[in-house]
Protein backbone atom coordinates (compact mmCIF):
# COMPACT_ATOMS: atom_id res chain seq x y z
CA UNK A 1 0.00 0.00 0.00
CA UNK A 2 2.79 2.81 0.82
CA UNK A 3 4.74 2.17 -2.64
CA UNK A 4 0.92 3.23 -4.38
CA UNK A 5 1.07 6.35 -1.78
CA UNK A 6 4.76 7.09 -2.72
CA UNK A 7 4.24 6.78 -6.59
CA UNK A 8 1.77 9.08 -6.29
CA UNK A 9 3.57 11.60 -4.14
CA UNK A 10 6.19 10.94 -6.46
CA UNK A 11 4.57 12.10 -9.73
CA UNK A 12 3.47 15.25 -8.24
CA UNK A 13 6.46 16.00 -6.74
CA UNK A 14 8.47 15.27 -9.84
CA UNK A 15 6.07 17.67 -12.09
CA UNK A 16 5.77 20.43 -9.32
CA UNK A 17 9.50 20.49 -9.45
CA UNK A 18 9.72 20.73 -13.29
CA UNK A 19 7.33 22.94 -13.57
CA UNK A 20 8.45 27.06 -13.35
CA UNK A 21 6.46 28.83 -10.77
CA UNK A 22 4.57 30.99 -13.28
CA UNK A 23 5.32 34.11 -10.47
CA UNK A 24 2.21 32.68 -8.59
CA UNK A 25 1.78 33.18 -4.77
CA UNK A 26 2.53 30.44 -2.28
CA UNK A 27 -1.49 29.87 -1.87
CA UNK A 28 -1.77 28.98 -5.73
CA UNK A 29 1.28 26.96 -5.66
CA UNK A 30 0.16 24.74 -2.97
CA UNK A 31 -3.21 24.24 -5.42
CA UNK A 32 -0.84 23.79 -8.24
CA UNK A 33 0.72 20.62 -6.27
CA UNK A 34 -2.44 19.29 -4.64
CA UNK A 35 -4.29 19.40 -8.20
CA UNK A 36 -0.97 17.40 -9.41
CA UNK A 37 -1.50 14.64 -6.53
CA UNK A 38 -4.79 14.18 -7.81
CA UNK A 39 -4.01 13.89 -11.26
CA UNK A 40 -1.85 11.41 -10.39
CA UNK A 41 -4.91 9.13 -10.41
CA UNK A 42 -5.98 9.93 -13.73
CA UNK A 43 -6.32 6.59 -15.09
CA UNK A 44 -3.84 6.20 -18.66
CA UNK A 45 -3.74 2.76 -21.02
CA UNK A 46 -4.91 0.53 -17.51
CA UNK A 47 -2.92 2.06 -15.17
CA UNK A 48 -2.93 5.60 -12.96
CA UNK A 49 -0.10 8.12 -14.61
CA UNK A 50 1.43 7.85 -11.30
CA UNK A 51 1.67 3.62 -11.32
CA UNK A 52 2.54 4.47 -15.43
CA UNK A 53 5.33 6.88 -13.85
CA UNK A 54 6.43 4.37 -11.56
CA UNK A 55 6.99 1.36 -14.34
CA UNK A 56 9.49 3.99 -15.73
CA UNK A 57 11.66 4.72 -12.78
CA UNK A 58 10.47 1.99 -10.01
CA UNK A 59 10.23 2.98 -6.30
CA UNK A 60 12.45 6.14 -5.63
CA UNK A 61 15.16 5.44 -2.12
CA UNK A 62 13.63 7.29 1.11
CA UNK A 63 16.09 9.70 0.69
CA UNK A 64 14.97 11.10 -2.86
CA UNK A 65 11.13 11.61 -1.22
CA UNK A 66 13.05 13.80 1.74
CA UNK A 67 15.16 15.61 -1.06
CA UNK A 68 12.42 16.11 -2.97
CA UNK A 69 9.54 16.95 -0.41
CA UNK A 70 12.67 19.76 0.54
CA UNK A 71 12.33 21.40 -2.56
CA UNK A 72 8.69 21.33 -2.82
CA UNK A 73 9.20 23.00 0.60
CA UNK A 74 11.65 25.52 -0.34
CA UNK A 75 9.12 26.11 -3.84
CA UNK A 76 6.23 27.17 -1.42
CA UNK A 77 8.82 29.71 0.26
CA UNK A 78 8.52 27.99 3.45
CA UNK A 79 12.46 27.08 3.83
CA UNK A 80 15.14 28.89 3.05
CA UNK A 81 17.60 27.69 0.31
CA UNK A 82 20.42 26.55 2.77
CA UNK A 83 22.66 26.16 -0.76
CA UNK A 84 25.68 24.37 1.51
CA UNK A 85 23.72 21.79 2.88
CA UNK A 86 22.70 21.43 -1.15
CA UNK A 87 25.68 20.93 -1.93
CA UNK A 88 26.61 18.44 1.26
CA UNK A 89 24.16 16.29 -0.17
CA UNK A 90 25.16 16.44 -3.72
CA UNK A 91 28.71 15.20 -2.98
CA UNK A 92 27.38 12.69 -0.23
CA UNK A 93 24.56 10.90 -2.59
CA UNK A 94 26.91 11.16 -5.82
CA UNK A 95 29.68 9.12 -4.13
CA UNK A 96 27.09 6.62 -2.90
CA UNK A 97 25.98 5.98 -6.25
CA UNK A 98 29.40 5.71 -8.04
CA UNK A 99 30.22 3.30 -5.03
CA UNK A 100 27.14 0.98 -5.51
CA UNK A 101 26.36 1.04 -9.53
CA UNK A 102 29.19 0.48 -11.01
CA UNK A 103 29.72 -2.85 -8.47
CA UNK A 104 26.13 -3.49 -9.43
CA UNK A 105 27.00 -3.45 -12.81
CA UNK A 106 30.11 -5.93 -12.96
CA UNK A 107 32.58 -3.68 -13.01
CA UNK A 108 33.71 -4.56 -9.88
CA UNK A 109 34.92 -7.55 -7.94
CA UNK A 110 33.06 -6.26 -4.89
CA UNK A 111 29.53 -6.53 -4.61
CA UNK A 112 28.18 -3.19 -1.89
CA UNK A 113 24.39 -4.21 -2.71
CA UNK A 114 24.79 -7.79 -0.82
CA UNK A 115 26.10 -6.11 2.54
CA UNK A 116 22.55 -4.00 2.70
CA UNK A 117 20.58 -7.52 3.40
CA UNK A 118 23.18 -7.82 6.72
CA UNK A 119 23.42 -4.15 7.12
CA UNK A 120 24.59 -3.87 10.58
CA UNK A 121 28.03 -2.79 9.43
CA UNK A 122 26.49 -0.55 6.84
CA UNK A 123 24.43 0.85 9.59
CA UNK A 124 27.25 1.75 11.84
CA UNK A 125 28.83 3.34 8.95
CA UNK A 126 25.63 5.52 8.32
CA UNK A 127 24.98 6.25 12.08
CA UNK A 128 28.63 7.80 12.52
CA UNK A 129 28.28 9.83 8.97
CA UNK A 130 25.08 11.22 10.51
CA UNK A 131 26.87 12.32 13.72
CA UNK A 132 29.55 14.22 11.37
CA UNK A 133 26.70 15.30 9.11
CA UNK A 134 25.03 16.80 12.34
CA UNK A 135 28.54 18.32 14.02
CA UNK A 136 29.24 20.03 10.36
CA UNK A 137 25.29 21.22 10.71
CA UNK A 138 24.36 19.93 6.98
CA UNK A 139 20.81 19.06 8.59
CA UNK A 140 19.20 18.12 5.42
CA UNK A 141 21.71 15.21 4.75
CA UNK A 142 21.06 14.09 8.95
CA UNK A 143 16.96 14.25 7.69
CA UNK A 144 17.48 12.34 4.99
CA UNK A 145 19.94 9.54 6.24
CA UNK A 146 17.86 9.46 9.65
CA UNK A 147 14.26 9.16 7.80
CA UNK A 148 15.74 6.04 5.46
CA UNK A 149 17.20 4.46 8.42
CA UNK A 150 14.02 4.43 10.20
CA UNK A 151 11.93 3.80 7.26
CA UNK A 152 14.19 0.71 6.86
CA UNK A 153 14.04 -0.44 10.67
CA UNK A 154 10.36 -0.04 10.74
CA UNK A 155 10.38 -1.97 6.95
CA UNK A 156 7.88 0.52 5.28
CA UNK A 157 9.23 -0.58 1.78
CA UNK A 158 8.94 -4.32 0.48
CA UNK A 159 12.89 -4.37 0.19
CA UNK A 160 14.86 -5.57 2.51
CA UNK A 161 17.96 -3.87 1.10
CA UNK A 162 19.49 -1.08 3.07
CA UNK A 163 20.88 0.69 0.10
CA UNK A 164 17.18 0.80 -1.58
CA UNK A 165 16.36 3.11 1.24
CA UNK A 166 19.37 4.92 0.77
CA UNK A 167 19.74 5.93 -3.09
CA UNK A 168 18.26 5.24 -6.16
CA UNK A 169 19.70 5.55 -10.21
CA UNK A 170 17.36 8.83 -10.24
CA UNK A 171 19.05 10.58 -7.10
CA UNK A 172 22.41 9.61 -8.07
CA UNK A 173 22.21 11.02 -11.20
CA UNK A 174 20.35 14.13 -10.22
CA UNK A 175 23.28 14.80 -7.93
CA UNK A 176 26.26 13.62 -10.15
CA UNK A 177 24.82 15.85 -13.22
CA UNK A 178 23.74 18.80 -10.79
CA UNK A 179 27.98 18.36 -9.28
CA UNK A 180 29.22 18.83 -12.74
CA UNK A 181 26.99 21.58 -13.23
CA UNK A 182 28.04 22.94 -10.51
CA UNK A 183 31.55 22.53 -11.51
CA UNK A 184 31.02 24.38 -14.81
CA UNK A 185 29.66 27.28 -13.12
CA UNK A 186 32.34 27.71 -10.71
CA UNK A 187 34.98 27.49 -13.58
CA UNK A 188 33.09 29.21 -15.95
CA UNK A 189 33.60 32.41 -13.17
CA UNK A 190 36.81 31.50 -12.91
CA UNK A 191 37.70 32.46 -16.42
CA UNK A 192 35.20 35.44 -16.03
CA UNK A 193 37.02 37.19 -12.99
CA UNK A 194 41.33 35.89 -14.58
CA UNK A 195 39.65 37.79 -18.12
CA UNK A 196 38.67 40.96 -16.75
CA UNK A 197 42.02 42.50 -15.66
CA UNK A 198 43.83 41.11 -18.33
CA UNK A 199 40.69 42.97 -20.82
CA UNK A 200 41.58 46.34 -18.32
CA UNK A 201 45.15 46.18 -18.85
CA UNK A 202 44.81 45.52 -22.80
CA UNK A 203 42.50 49.03 -22.95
Amino acid sequence: MINLWQAHVTFAMIIFLLLPSFGLNRGWRITLLLALLAASFIPLGGLSLAAYLRSHIDDLAITSMVFMGWGCLRRLGMLPPALRDRTGVLILFAVMALVLYPATLGLSELDPYRRGYSPRPLLFIVALLTFVLFYLRNYLAVVMLTCATLAFIVGIKPSQNYWDYLVDPLLGLYCCLALLMLAARRAYKRLITRREPMMTKSV
